[in-house]
Parts: structure tokens; sequence; C-alpha cells
């Protein structure tokens, strides 16, 4: 055969391949369509991971490569998804590091919704009006993020998965802006606190606000130029911005971790963790034994938090993370056996642990 005839193949092969995607997507927008009347999530990991593994199964059997085949397949699942119509909440601006974070984690083109308060995401995922929402839960520099704790506790959503993401600190000016012009300095409280060195050498005022990307929007929109703004590099290209600095943070390991919000918490996937909230009845030793039916049961404690209770000073809520999946038959007995002993008991829910692949770079 010749090589004309060979690449005419080629082109007959590419043909069928594209209007077979194709057919993948009108199917997927199909799926999409009756997920979203009878309620269930858009996004199902769990079926991604079937897919994955049947796909490698086939490669097996061809003799070609398994590795390639699935970052094909990765790449068609992502266009497929983005077809059932993922919409995602987010808090701040576009080019926010939750925006990013929800970028990292679905690994799909995602339809990011920005909100202009956790509570805002919150409200939009528990009224059905987008499916997904993001959260940071807590900074590995500045610690717990309290109002996405608060939410958590009065809120009818459910944690669906959580992600991390590497915050690298940009600072942010006007095209024309220079370091020593700069008297004022713009960004999120947790962002200011996380660059305290740096700002402490520039000698600027500090003015907190909303978001990070928000700050460079503002700047950029009253053309201020003797200010500038903590943010991503991602929000310096969109908004068409300096970056005058980089990775201005204090400690380069400032990781912030995300909960994925949904109506549902997710199936149980065989590497799952569950967070709970709780408080204790007022007697001695009440939190050890809580504890301790844990340990006795072999059940991995994760992370436990303590929260100022609102309507009781000097009372608190417990926030604990531990591995397993509520489904799970000894976990599901255990959390039977602790909602007995507690004064407040909630699941917030359960959810894959996360993938050391998921851990995201700003």
């Amino acid at each position: 055969m010749s090589l004309e005839d060979l690449r005419k193949k080629i082109d007959e092969a590419d043909d069928r391949i594209v209007r077979l995607i194709a057919d993948r997507i009108r199917i997927a927008e199909e799926i999409g369509g009756e997920k979203k009347k009878s309620g269930k999530q858009i996004e199902d990991k769990n079926r991604e991971q079937v897919v994955l593994n049947k796909i490698r199964r086939i490669a097996q059997e061809e003799n070609i490569s398994q590795n390639g085949i699935e970052s094909i397949y990765r790449q068609i699942i992502a266009t497929t998804k983005s077809a059932e119509g993922i919409q995602v909440a987010f808090q701040g601006e576009p080019g926010a590091y939750s925006e990013q974070a929800a970028f990292e984690y679905f690994r799909a083109s995602i339809q990011a919704k920005p909100f202009e308060s956790v509570d805002d995401v919150f409200r939009t995922v528990e009224q059905g009006e987008t499916q997904f929402g993001i959260v940071p839960i807590e900074n590995s520099l500045e610690g717990s993020i309290s109002r996405s704790y608060d939410m958590l506790l009065d809120s009818k959503v459910k944690v669906a998965g959580e992600t991390e993401l590497r915050v690298i600190h940009c600072l942010i000016a006007s095209p024309e802006a220079q370091l020593d012009s700069i008297k004022t300095v713009y960004s999120h409280p947790q962002a200011l606190g996380q660059c305290q060195a740096y700002l402490r050498q520039l000698g600027c005022e500090l003015v907190p606000t909303y978001d990070t990307a928000g700050s460079v929007k503002m700047i950029k929109e009253k053309g201020i130029t003797d200010g500038a703004a903590i943010a991503s590099s991602r929000a310096a290209e969109i908004y068409q911005m300096q970056i005058i600095a980089r990775q201005i943070e204090d400690n380069p390991h400032n990781f912030t971790r995300f909960f994925i919000l949904a109506g549902q918490d997710s199936a149980a996937s065989g590497n799952d963790k569950t967070s709970i909230v709780f408080s204790v009845r007022n007697k001695p030793g009440a939190l050890y034994e809580f504890l301790k039916t844990l340990a006795s049961r072999n059940i991995n404690l994760t992370k436990i938090e303590s929260r100022p209770m609102r309507e009781k000073p000097w009372e608190y809520n417990f926030y604990l993370d531990f591995e397993g999946h509520r489904e799970d038959k000894e976990i599901r007995k255990t959390l039977d056996d602790l909602e007995k002993t507690t004064s407040f008991f909630k699941i917030l829910g359960s959810y894959p642990k996360r993938d050391e692949g998921q851990r995201g770079h700003s």
C-alpha cells in the first residue's frame, strides 16, 4: 500500500474519531439534562474512573500505551463534561484563587460563576441555582476561614470534595506604575497577612478588601497609579496589569484547602474522608470519650477544629475530619454511636480524599 493510500486511511480514521466524539458530546448534553431533572450531581468522579479503567483495559488488549490513551481520554472527558453544563460558584472576581482552585479540581471547561461573598456561594448551591460551589476552608499559614465554617454549620449543602492550591502572591499595579511610587496596597485580609514581611519593607498603607482579584480590578477601573494589589498572576493577565514582584508571601509553603459544595455528598470511592460538626455535653471527659470511640475503632482522625458557639458564650462546636465514608459499615455504626453521646451532631459530608495530583499552583 502506497504512502498516499495510508494517509487516506488516516484521514478516514480521523473523520470517524471526530464524529464519534461529537456523538459523545451530544449524549453528554442529554445526560446533563437528565441529571438536572432528577436533581443528581453533574460531576461523577466514580463514573469517570470506571470509564478510564475500561479504556486502559481496551488499550492493553490492543497493545498500545495505556498511559497515552488515558491522557487523550481525559481531554475527551473534560470536553464532554463541559457539555453536561458544570457550573461552579466561587467567591471573588475572575482571577481569584478560588476560581483557580475550581479549574484545578474539575479539570474541565467549567462555567465558573463569581459571587461577592462566601454566603452567596452557599446560597446559590443550596437553592439549586448552581450545581457546585467552592469555598476556602483553611490556609496553611493563616489558619481556618471562619465564615466558611460558620456557613457549614447552618447550611443544608454537603461537602462533596476537597482540593488544595499552592498560593503564590504577586504585587500588581498599573502598567505605568513604579515600585517606589506605590503608597497603598489593597487585598483580602488573608493575603495581606501572608505577605507581612514584604509589606513591612515596602512601608505602604494597607487597605483590606473583599477579594484579591477584585483589588486588581478596582485599581484598573479607578485608574489608580500609586497603589498596588496582592493577587495571583492570572488576575494580572485577566485585567492586563503589571506584575511588579512575584512570590512575595512570607512562606513558600503557602497552601489553601478548599471544600467543594453540592446538594449531596459523594458516593464512596474506597479512599474517602468524612467531615462532621458536633458539641459535647457539659461534663468532665466528654470530648475525651468522643475521641476515644474513634481511636478504639482504628479510625484515623485527620483534623479537629473548635469554634465558639454564637448563642452560648464559652461553649464550643468541634469540626472534625476523619478517614472513611459515612456509608461504610464500620463508619456508619460509629457515627450512630457518636451521635448518642453529643448534644449536637451534624454530618457535613463524605468525599474522596484529595488526590496528590490535584494540588495546583496559582
